[in-house]
């Protein structure tokens, strides 16, 4: 028998590599994933704290003023909590009865509070960081009071 053919058929010591081959394979798009999806649920967490807390705050302050102020300072706190990127956190506020004067005594209001989680290593030459990012949103409505801005 030729001597190539006895080589070709010796299959000692390539087990090992075919595991590391394998198991780079697989385990870097695996990493990414548990990477990824981590970033996301972070943030997600954020939003929709930030949505509840924000609603909540508005709901329960006494005037227009109060809700403002400690709206702010709540959300700016619950950003810099989840690491959020405060330039892409947009925030929008209505109320229900539609037409009432938002917040108002006995209104029921709506925050909404959205943002974009850019995807880990991706970046940011041509706009790739932009394209390559996931947008989560979130909403939270709370009652106000009737007896709101009274006292």
């Amino acid at each position: 028998m030729p001597r190539w053919r006895l080589w070709a058929n010796d299959d000692e010591g390539s087990a090992a590599l075919e595991f590391i081959t394998v198991g780079v394979i697989l385990l870097v798009p695996l990493a990414y994933l548990v990477i990824t999806l981590g970033a996301i649920q972070e943030s997600l967490l954020g939003v929709e704290a930030a949505a509840r807390h924000t609603a909540r705050v508005i709901g329960q302050s006494g005037d227009v003023d109060s809700a403002a102020a400690n709206s702010d300072a709540v959300l700016a706190s619950v950003i810099d909590e989840y690491g959020m990127d405060a330039a892409s956190v947009e925030v929008s506020m209505s109320c229900t009865p539609a037409g009432a004067i938002c917040p108002s005594a006995g209104a029921t209001v709506i925050v909404t509070v959205s943002t974009h989680v850019s995807l880990p290593f991706v970046p940011p030459i041509f706009g790739l960081d932009q394209a390559a990012s996931i947008p989560l949103e979130a909403a939270a409505a709370q009652k106000v009071s009737r007896l709101w801005g009274t006292g």
